[in-house]
C-alpha cells in the first residue's frame, strides 16, 4: 500500500514537471510594439502576476533578443536577487535594471538604441514553483525620427505643461492683487480711527457761542480797555446821564 502511494506521487510529480498537468501559471504583460528614435533611451516594460507569494530569493528574470534579420538569439539581461547586465555582446553597458520584483515589475532600459537593436525582446519571469506560463514579447523598431503620433503626444505634453504653468501664474497674480486690495481696504477703514483731534479746534456749537460772545465785547477807544457790554454797572450809566444833564444846564447859563 505504501509502495503504491509512493508510485502515484512519483508519477504526478513527473507529469507536473513535464508540463502535462496544469500548475500555477505565470502571467506576463508587455507593451507590445515600441518605437524609439536612434540614439535615445527606451524602456521595455514587462510586468507579471504570480498566483503564489513573491519570493525575492528564488525569483528570476531573463531577457533575450532575436534580431529581425537572421541571427542567433542573444541574452540581454538577467536578474536573481540583484541585476546582472551582460558582460559582453551587443548590449554590453547598454542595459540597466528598471524593475521592482516585489512590485511585480521586470522592466529594463536600453540606452542609446541603434538600428541593430531592431528585433524581438522576450521577457521571462519564474517564481518557483510558479515557473510556467507564456513569455512576454516586445517588438522594438528603431527609427530616424519620431512618428506623427509620438510627436502629437509630445506636443500635447508640452502644451499641457505650459497651460498648467500659465494657470499657476494667473492664480498667483490674482492672489497678490486680492491681498493688495484687502490691505488697502483695511487701511481706509482704520484711518478714521487713528485720526487725532486738534486740541486748538473746538466744536461748531461752541464756535457759535464764542462768536456771539465776541460780538458783545466792546472796545473803549479812549483808554484802550475792553469792557463787556453785558456786564456794565447800571449806576455808571445813571451817573453818566446826570453828568450830561449838568453839562446841558451849564451851557444854558
Amino acid at each position: 500500500m505504501c509502495a503504491n502511494g509512493l508510485y502515484v506521487l512519483a508519477v504526478l510529480s513527473g507529469l507536473a514537471a513535464s508540463g502535462v498537468l496544469p500548475v500555477a501559471g505565470m502571467r506576463i504583460y508587455t507593451s507590445g510594439d515600441v518605437e524609439a528614435v536612434n540614439g535615445t533611451d527606451v524602456r521595455l516594460k514587462c510586468t507579471f502576476d504570480s498566483q503564489i507569494p513573491i519570493n525575492p530569493r528564488t525569483l528570476t528574470v531573463s531577457w533575450s533578443f532575436k534580431p529581425l534579420t537572421k541571427g542567433r538569439e542573444e541574452s540581454v539581461f538577467y536578474y536573481h536577487e540583484k541585476p546582472y547586465p551582460p558582460p559582453d555582446g551587443l548590449f554590453r553597458k547598454r542595459v540597466s535594471w528598471a524593475g521592482d520584483v516585489m512590485g511585480r515589475d521586470a522592466s529594463i532600459i536600453i540606452k542609446e538604441v541603434k538600428f541593430t537593436y531592431n528585433g524581438t525582446y522576450t521577457c521571462q519571469v519564474k517564481n518557483p514553483p510558479d515557473a510556467h506560463g507564456a513569455l512576454g514579447e516586445i517588438r522594438l523598431l528603431v527609427v530616424t525620427t519620431a512618428s506623427f503620433s509620438e510627436l502629437l503626444l509630445l506636443a500635447f505634453a508640452i502644451g499641457g505643461g505650459i497651460t498648467v504653468l500659465v494657470i499657476l501664474l494667473l492664480v498667483i497674480v490674482s492672489l497678490r492683487k486680492y491681498r493688495r486690495r484687502h490691505r488697502q481696504q483695511e487701511g481706509i477703514e482704520e484711518a478714521p480711527r487713528k485720526e487725532r483731534k486738534d486740541p486748538t479746534a473746538c466744536h461748531p456749537s461752541r464756535a457759535v457761542h464764542l462768536y456771539a460772545a465776541e460780538s458783545l465785547i466792546e472796545i473803549d477807544s479812549s483808554d484802550g480797555m475792553i469792557s463787556d457790554a453785558s456786564t456794565k454797572d447800571p449806576s455808571s450809566s445813571d451817573e453818566s446821564e446826570d453828568d450830561d444833564d449838568d453839562d446841558d444846564g451849564d451851557d444854558s447859563d
